[in-house]
């Protein structure tokens, strides 16, 4: 199969994150897609932090933090010799997950997940439920 689309992998720098990078870079060098585009969201701060912080300094922590988030990612990918592309968004991770899907026409989305369901994940609420709300393209789950 001729590699044809891109997916997306949101991570947060984890173990469960970079099980879904591999199971990614599995897909890739199955010849599923030719590239993976790498995420990390990282929270936006409250309007009261911006009075009294800078712009630049809040978009500087929010770039070195989400650098931190994909390196082991990139690593992964690197050491595979699959080609992949470093993204950060700041915001709810469901709608930057899905905008960043829509804007870079992946054709799928790779994200691990802690695999807490019943009560514990509804009290905890997941990251992962947020993004399968809000994107339109098949999702996989890696646990």
């Amino acid at each position: 199969m001729a590699a044809t689309a891109s997916i997306l992998v949101p991570v947060d720098g984890s173990a469960n994150s970079d099980r879904a990078v591999l199971h990614a870079v599995a897909l890739a060098k199955a010849g599923f897609a030719d590239t993976l585009h790498i995420l990390n969201v990282q929270p936006s701060v409250g309007s009261l932090v911006s009075t009294f912080i800078a712009r630049a300094d809040i978009d500087a922590y929010h770039r070195e933090e989400g650098e931190k988030a994909i390196a082991s990612a990139l690593k992964l990918c690197a050491d595979a010799g699959v080609k992949a592309e470093p993204h950060i968004g700041v915001g709810r991770p469901g709608q930057i997950v899905a905008d960043f899907a829509r804007k870079l026409g992946a054709r799928q989305v790779v994200i691990g997940t802690r695999g807490h369901g019943g009560i514990a994940g509804m009290v905890m609420g997941s990251v992962a439920q947020d993004v399968i709300g809000h994107v339109d393209v098949p999702l996989c789950l890696v646990k």
